[in-house]
């Protein structure tokens, strides 16, 4: 058994090269993960929009998980960080341990639901009868990797708090291998179709979870050893829930928000508007998972130095962090904007398809700085324990969507409306996420001489 890991400190040394060794890993990881959807949909669409169309469809069931298993990974990122900033390590890995335990009861309720009534979900979309058996397939068989997902990503988040991001990075991409070989194998060679995909996904998830608990229990002994399986305490177990709960709200409630608006793309725009609101959305992620490890990393950051009192370095690490979004913001716009249709010709290269998908991306290229400030104020937020100020403003912002299309598309009578009531949505949370910090920063932060700790009871 090797040495101990032990967690870096944040509170000292030079801002940017933490912010930058932190996010970089965190950036692939991201990138990893969203690699696993595209992979699947590059092979699934080589057999057919409508292919692609059911996979687009169960993958919103899959976001909604995926939601959901973020309670207890930004819970351990900020609770884990606090801790570590105060020196306090036995309550780290007390929280550690809780939110690996609650991330496999969570886990497991969710592949209990999925399984037992996806034939109800997928039934949302009102899609052609051969469509929607291909996608309900999918799903049961993802839904057997919903404890193993839950339990990945909390371990994402404790090695994120503790700066040691490149350990996620590293197993995800042996998982990400895997489900390259595997996809084309099970697909095509064992002419399995869609199916062949979701056993491809379940199989690699697999794999990646029994790494992870390779390396934190018995290579790393991360925090001196962390209980995966532990004994739920009323105070920690409120704690995390008070943190978590609101941004698993917030993505959830997007996930549900999406299905509503695939909904209304499926009356619009036919199979060809729920493959790009999917789809799309999937390749807007190239921008937006870019920022987030970027935030991912200001979150951890923050978090050991609000437990510090490092309110200086918070400042600039929030500026730095800014800079590198907006560059990110920026080449987004140009991306969609310019290259739309030949990035979704990637994914399926039937004519119609990356013809309407362009249509999507050059309409969502608008906001992209504005979602870049959104996501920067999550990262700060999130470090000083204050998840509620973000998860507001997404759900608020999202919500807006459904009576807006609602309104505008039986006027116009064309899907573009849609696009373009989802891009003003995302300009509107910007504006509010920039405006909320600056009023935060100068409430609570105004001096830095403030004696202020903060406390678990926030």
């Amino acid at each position: 058994m090797s040495k101990h890991r032990e967690a870096k400190d944040l509170t000292q040394g030079g801002i940017a090269p933490h912010l930058v060794h932190l996010a970089l890993p965190i950036l692939g990881t991201s990138f990893i993960q969203m690699l696993y959807s595209f992979i699947d949909m590059a092979w699934v669409g080589r057999l057919s929009a409508e292919s692609v169309a059911a996979t687009g469809a169960a993958s919103v069931f899959t976001w909604l998980a995926s939601s959901i298993s973020l309670l207890n990974k930004v819970a351990a990122e900020v609770s884990v960080s606090n801790a570590l900033g105060r020196h306090e390590r036995q309550e780290a890995r007390d929280y550690a341990g809780h939110t690996a335990t609650l991330s496999l009861i969570m886990g497991g309720m969710v592949m209990f639901i999925y399984g037992l009534f996806s034939n109800s979900l997928i039934g949302v979309y009102e899609l052609a009868t051969h469509i929607h058996e291909m996608s309900v397939s999918y799903l049961r068989i993802v839904a057997f990797g919903m404890p193993l997902v839950f339990m990945t990503v909390s371990f994402t988040g404790i090695y994120n708090a503790t700066g040691h991001s490149k350990i996620p990075f590293v197993i995800s991409t042996i998982g990400l291998v895997l489900n390259i070989l595997l996809d084309p194998l099970l697909i095509f060679v064992f002419d399995l179709g869609v199916e062949g995909a979701a056993y491809a996904t379940v199989i690699s998830q697999t794999v990646v979870l029994l790494l992870f608990l390779f390396q934190m229990l018995y290579k790393d002994q991360l925090l001196g050893g962390i209980k995966i399986i532990t004994r739920l305490t009323k105070d920690i177990t409120l704690s995390i829930l008070r943190i978590g709960t609101p941004v698993a709200l917030m993505n959830s409630l997007f996930a549900f928000i999406n299905m509503s608006l695939g909904r209304l793309a499926s009356l619009y725009g036919g199979h060809l508007g729920v493959m790009s609101l999917t789809t799309g959305g999937q390749l807007e992620g190239l921008c937006w998972n870019t920022a987030q490890g970027f935030s991912t990393a200001l979150s951890a950051f923050v978090g050991q130095n609000y437990g510090a009192n490092r309110y200086d370095r918070i400042f600039q690490g929030v500026r730095y962090t800014l800079i590198l979004s907006l560059m990110v913001g920026v080449a987004g716009f140009f991306l969609y904007y310019f290259r739309g249709e030949a990035l979704f010709a990637l994914i399926v290269p039937e004519q119609a398809a990356y013809t309407a998908g362009g249509i999507y991306l050059g309409i969502q290229a608008l906001p992209q700085i504005f979602s870049m400030l959104e996501i920067t104020a999550q990262g700060f937020f999130y470090g000083v324990r204050k998840t509620l100020p973000p998860s507001l403003i997404s759900i608020i912002g999202n919500l807006l969507r459904i009576p807006a299309a609602l309104v505008l598309l039986p006027m116009t009578g064309q899907i573009t409306t849609l696009w373009w009531v989802i891009a003003a949505s995302s300009i509107l949370k910007g504006v509010v996420s920039g405006a909320w910090y600056l009023y935060e920063r100068g409430r609570r932060f105004r001096s830095l001489q403030t004696t202020e700790s903060p406390q678990l009871s926030e």
